[in-house]
């Protein structure tokens, strides 16, 4: 996607052999790119989110193991890089999906081969999520065309909570690469954009990059999202997900749970943007089996924006001695889900869809 005209991926390795990504902490207000240059760079941009969506994780971490392969390319190193990135972030199954990936590629071959092999598996698997969420778009397309059609072409109001685009992935974006290919067909498109508290990655993230790919698009409160359903103003709901069961349950950013209630009470569909990766075949019940990711309470306690001076800082907006609570995910149960906008087409939130889309991946 692009920025102020030119085109950008949310990772990306140099002719140089550097690997660039965007520190995503200072968006909207600053556009850094910065360089991982070894492990511990790439899990620190894990962990302190750097970077962070599922897709975006994953292939940060298999960039990660080459980079520590060209470095040490030993079985022992090839464990601990294993084990150091794997702890970075519990909720993502992409994390432990990449890893496992280059830990398959690498594992049969000699020591001195490894860098090459690992450079060349990173480069694919980016690749190979720029494709997975290009196709997302184009099957979620045709449930924005439905729409579009059914109001004479008037225009769809999609909300959208975190940030499911294209920072929380290589490229397009989970969620919002449907609503980028509806723009690009001429619908006429507008996006409410879910603040997100704690981290404000809608306010921080969505809206920049819906602003700088000039999507028409209005910020509003995480608590909006139900008055505007009640009221007719949302067509639907399309969100992404960090991690999805073999049934169809859907962990995402914390309040998306709260999102499908409130648009099953009123009528809204709801979808998840399902890239495959995302899809963790050995759970089932992703309210009880789910790990969910505890934060510090400083994410709560204190916002971070642009000042008066343009400084961008952080405020404390709760009294001193108040303590929080900051779960990262919730869990939304397969009956909430109207569809799962996958990369193989729109599939039902139910085990039996799910595993007759993904035949190749549910029999592993």
């Amino acid at each position: 996607m692009k920025i102020n005209g030119k085109h950008y991926r949310a990772i990306w390795r140099e002719p140089s052999g550097e690997v660039k990504v965007i520190d995503q902490r200072w968006l909207p207000h600053e556009l850094r790119i910065v360089t991982l240059a070894n492990r511990k760079d790439f899990a620190d941009a894990i962990y302190e989110m750097w970077v962070r969506g599922a897709p975006l994780i994953g292939a940060t971490a298999a960039y990660g193991v080459a980079v520590q392969m060209a470095e040490d390319p030993s079985d022992a190193s090839l464990d601990e890089t294993y084990e150091v990135l794997h702890a970075t972030r519990p909720t993502a199954i992409n994390l432990k999906w990449a890893l496992d990936e280059m830990n398959r590629v690498l594992r049969p071959l000699a020591p001195e081969a490894r860098a090459e092999a690992a450079y060349k598996r990173a480069a694919e698997i980016c690749d190979e999520d720029v494709e997975i969420n290009r196709r997302i778009g184009l099957n979620g397309l045709e449930i924005i065309r439905e729409i579009a059609a059914k109001k004479g072409g008037g225009r769809v109001n999609v909300l959208t909570h975190c940030n499911a685009g294209w920072p929380a992935t290589v490229d397009w974006g989970t969620a919002t690469s449907p609503i980028y290919h509806a723009v690009e067909e001429g619908i006429d498109v507008h996006v409410f954009v879910d603040e997100t508290r704690p981290r404000n990655q809608g306010a921080q993230l969505t809206a920049w990059e819906l602003n700088s790919h000039g999507v028409s698009h209005d910020l509003i409160v995480d608590n909006a999202g139900g008055h505007l359903m009640q009221h007719g103003e949302i067509d639907l709901v399309i969100v992404g997900t960090d991690r999805t069961t073999a049934r169809g349950d859907v962990c995402n950013k914390i309040g998306t749970y709260l999102k499908a209630l409130a648009a099953k009470a009123n009528g809204v569909p709801f979808y998840v943007a399902l890239p495959s990766p995302t899809i963790d075949w050995t759970v089932q019940d992703g309210v009880k089996e789910i790990p969910i990711e505890e934060r510090g309470p400083e994410e709560v306690t204190h916002v971070q924006g642009k000042a008066a001076d343009g400084a961008i800082i952080s405020v404390q907006i709760s009294p001193d001695g108040t303590g929080a609570r900051n779960p990262a995910f919730d869990v939304t149960p397969a009956e909430l889900v109207t569809g799962l906008i996958t990369e193989r087409g729109v599939v039902a939130a139910d085990a039996e869809a799910l595993a007759a889309a993904f035949p190749d991946l549910a029999s592993r």
